[in-house]
């Protein structure tokens, strides 16, 4: 995925409902529907994974990785992320 595509999705407030394969071979978003697959290569242990959605997220959103707060899911495979103001 291109730098910053999701960009248009990037209002503040903004929820990102997200469905996470860890342990893939290698870091990506797809759009399906109002649901976003991210695939990404870091291990589900010690929020590793979490870290690598909010910053694979931030990149495609064109926002810093600070301003994504995770809402829901922290253990789960099913995340909510929440764009702050």
């Amino acid at each position: 995925m291109a730098k910053a595509a999701l960009a248009h999705l990037a209002q503040p407030g903004a929820r990102f409902e997200l469905r996470v394969t860890p342990k893939s071979r290698r870091n990506e978003i797809r759009e399906d529907g109002s649901l976003l697959r991210v695939a990404v290569t870091a291990a589900p242990e010690d929020g590793k994974a979490n870290a690598a959605v909010q910053k694979l997220l931030a990149k495609a959103l064109g926002v810093p990785k600070s301003r994504l707060e995770l809402v829901r899911g922290a253990t789960s495979r099913d995340k909510l992320f929440r764009l702050e103001e």
